[in-house]
């Protein structure tokens, strides 16, 4: 039998689950060779385990800071296609049979996921506007490569994230004699765990639905402690401009927290107390464009009421001269 094969079959028993547990390689070399087969060099294990740590099928992954190992994750049950999956993985449950007391827990969570990001770019000055019906039940799985969860929406003329913006109205004025907007638009995906075998697939969908706005974010919940999965994320944010942040909000961190709508509308002593349990990794910075593509808004905007009411409100921020929360009415 292979080195390989040995080692595949025997590290699950051997790593911790748990990335904050990791073993370091060289006790990790010493408890594997107690239940090998045949005399193999310290270089060789070594070498065998990073080469492991790479491949999304293999049973062991390297910590993200560090030099630790621990059990990768089993890979999710295939479905019909990828994009079904994605589907399960981020709330929708078009035609799946699983346990239905499990899939509300998979939406509560991402319900949760959605609020904790609306109210922290609340807090730090940015003003989110949400997509909701492109992404209901009936909607086409296209829609994935068509529209952002999120769009952050960065007013460039100053005032406080805590109270209605007035905008300055000289700087307001030559930027539109200039054809500046006064504004950056950034249109992120919001995505619960990332992991070697979707991330690819998550960051080219935020790139797709991101190339109207002037730049794209990537947001996980979940830490991202796969050393591999990180470098191939920092390697495609170099590429393409997107940014990639984590809020390190594990799955029972994400159960943990109130209800969606308590997460709202928490007064400032709760809300807080939730943005204490985040740990806000930003892996990759967006870079933004200075310019929206006129033509792909103006498209959207015809497909799309959501797209609609997100020109409407802009424009009257700044008919009014002052940047304020989006409220649907």
């Amino acid at each position: 039998m292979s080195l390989r094969k040995q080692l595949t079959d025997i590290l699950p028993s051997l790593l911790p689950s748990n990335p904050v547990d990791s073993i370091k390689g060289t006790e990790l070399i010493r408890v594997t060779r107690l239940h090998l087969v045949g005399n193999y060099s310290d270089a060789s294990l070594r070498y065998h385990f990073s080469i492991m740590s790479c491949d999304p099928g293999s049973p062991i992954a390297k910590v993200e800071k560090g030099q630790g190992y621990y059990r990768r994750s089993a890979p999710l049950p295939a479905l019909s296609g990828a994009q079904e999956l994605l589907s399960l993985i981020q709330g929708r449950l078009d035609d799946l049979s699983s346990d239905p007391a499990e899939m509300d827990n998979v939406m509560l969570r991402n319900r949760k996921f959605r609020a904790v990001v609306t109210r922290y770019f609340e807090i730090n000055g940015r003003f989110p506007f949400a997509f909701r019906q492109a992404f209901a039940k009936d909607s086409p799985l296209g829609n994935l490569w068509k529209y952002p969860e999120v769009v952050l929406v960065d007013w460039e003329t100053g005032g406080s994230p805590d109270e209605e913006m007035t905008l300055d109205e000289s700087m307001l004025a030559l930027k539109q004699r200039l054809g500046i907007p006064p504004f950056r638009l950034h249109a992120a995906r919001l995505r619960i765990q990332p992991s070697l075998q979707t991330y690819r697939e998550d960051f080219f969908q935020t790139l797709a639905v991101s190339m109207w706005a002037q730049g794209g974010e990537l947001v996980y919940a979940a830490p991202i402690q796969d050393e591999a999965l990180a470098d191939g994320l920092r390697r495609l944010s170099a590429n393409f401009g997107v940014g990639v942040t984590s809020f390190g909000l594990t799955t029972e961190a994400l159960d943990d927290l109130p209800r969606p709508e308590n997460i709202l509308n928490a007064h400032p002593v709760e809300s807080d107390a939730i943005m204490a349990k985040l740990d806000i990794n930003r892996l990759a910075a967006p870079k933004s464009r200075p310019h929206l593509d006129w033509a792909a808004l103006t498209t959207m905007r015809n497909e799309s009421a959501e797209a609609e009411k997100l020109i409407l409100w802009l424009t009257r921020c700044i008919d009014e001269r002052r940047a304020e929360p989006f409220k649907d009415e």
